[in-house]
């Protein structure tokens, strides 16, 4: 009876449920989110033209408007993610997202720390990965690296597509420029302060 138990602990932390999981409930709409062509959008844009420095003020709640107005639930190799959850606390991003494999449903969470290092560079780095109540991050890493190598393996990184940078740094801890482009100016990432629901970008523009 005891080994039953015993047995049983690792299914129960695995199919636990976090209390704070609360995806957004936008996954059927098919409207461009209002948060990000009123208030998103407009304050980039405008940051941008004034040609001095900005601070650009993401909050919680408009991400998880835009990131749930997307296509969900996705597939991927027989596994199906529902909509994601995103939460800004302080120094990280959460992301939570239901993950069903064959029929079973966990919830699986993902903590990153964004960085920028004494070279100006930009890291993504993944701290903490659990699937339910189960810490599985350093075997997160090997598979990760593991699926970034085979990806590499057959499709070269282009290192000036953001996306393939984005990843790589989240895959494999590689630090990239964050630059992003608007129209014919270019805007550079110096700090990123992130807060209870809200995490701030301080850009400044690169000059020509």
């Amino acid at each position: 009876m005891l080994a039953l138990a015993a047995a049983s602990i690792p299914l129960v932390l695995l199919l636990y449920k976090p209390t704070h999981y609360d995806p957004p409930d936008f996954a059927h709409s098919k409207e461009v989110s209002p948060y990000l062509t009123h208030e998103l959008s407009p304050q980039f844009y405008n940051g941008a033209q004034r040609g001095e420095p900005f601070d650009l003020v993401v909050l919680q709640k408009g991400i998880n408007d835009i990131v749930a107005r997307s296509k969900w639930p996705r597939e991927f190799d027989g596994v199906s993610f529902s909509t994601p959850a995103v939460l800004f606390v302080p120094d990280s991003i959460v992301l939570m997202a239901a993950v069903n494999i064959k029929g079973v449903e966990f919830v699986v969470t993902i903590v990153a720390e964004p960085k920028i290092d004494d070279h100006g560079l930009l890291n993504l780095r993944v701290t903490k990965v659990k699937v339910g109540a189960m810490n599985i991050t350093i075997l997160a890493r090997v598979m990760a690296r593991r699926i970034y190598q085979q990806r590499l393996a057959t499709t070269p990184l282009n290192t000036q597509n953001l996306g393939a940078q984005i990843a790589a740094s989240i895959l494999n801890d590689e630090p990239f420029e964050p630059v992003f482009e608007v129209e014919d100016k270019k805007l550079r990432v110096k700090k990123i302060t992130i807060t209870r629901e809200k995490l701030i970008l301080h850009l400044a523009p690169i000059p020509d």
